[in-house]
């Protein structure tokens, strides 16, 4: 992925995006081409050298039949907007200024491992479900759909695990605008209720105390 290196992330922080991650695009190169699907994910940090990702597929789609040919990849998207180019106040001193998309994105790469085994499947969709539901006040549990019913629903999906060689991770949140112009873009953004990338946007600034900026 092409990163400046204002845009560059931590190692850390990497991981961290990893663990708030909930949903992503898994993308394999078969022989058939390529095949992409959309699915629940959750992050294993305790899996090899790198952590792993874990989720599950239908058992009619294909994607899970047709080995990959080399690594899959996991493309996951965090928080993201339009950035308005009359938010800059450089636009009114010179205007030379753009519209640009600010965003946080991870390439995730690995082995793609299947796991066509019910007590796997049924231990990964527990972890999936207890992940949202724990957050609810009245949380739904698998154990409370009958028994055979949920049999019967972990027989139709298999379970997906990438264990993972390497992340490139990328969060473009305005880090090259001067000082000005980023309080001009978290500005804009709490104008138009987009508080958690705004809150992004401040986070990320760069320090530049004591660099001669």
């Amino acid at each position: 992925m092409y990163t400046p290196k204002h845009f560059a992330v931590a190692p850390e922080e990497a991981s961290a995006f990893l663990e708030r991650l909930e949903a992503a695009d898994l993308v394999t190169m078969t022989e058939g081409g390529l095949l992409a699907t959309f699915l629940p994910l959750i992050y294993a940090p305790e899996i090899g050298e790198h952590g792993a990702l874990l989720g599950h597929l239908a058992r009619k789609n294909e994607q899970w039949r047709r080995p990959p040919i080399g690594e899959a990849l996991v493309i996951a998207h965090g928080e993201n907007a339009y950035i308005h180019p009359g938010w800059y106040p450089s636009k009114a001193e010179h205007g030379r200024v753009v519209p640009t998309w600010n965003y946080e994105t991870a390439h995730v790469y690995g082995e793609l491992v299947i796991h066509d085994d019910p007590e796997w499947v049924d231990g990964n969709v527990r972890r999936l479900t207890a992940r949202q539901e724990g957050r609810r006040a009245d949380p739904w549990s698998v154990d409370d759909a009958p028994p055979a019913f949920h049999e019967g629903q972990l027989r139709a999906i298999v379970g997906v695990e990438l264990r993972i060689s390497r992340v490139e991770a990328k969060f473009k949140m305005s880090q090259n605008q001067s000082d000005a112009n980023i309080d001009g873009v978290v500005a804009g953004l709490h104008g138009e209720s987009r508080e958690e990338v705004a809150s992004i946007v401040q986070r990320l600034r760069p320090d530049r105390a004591g660099s001669g900026l």
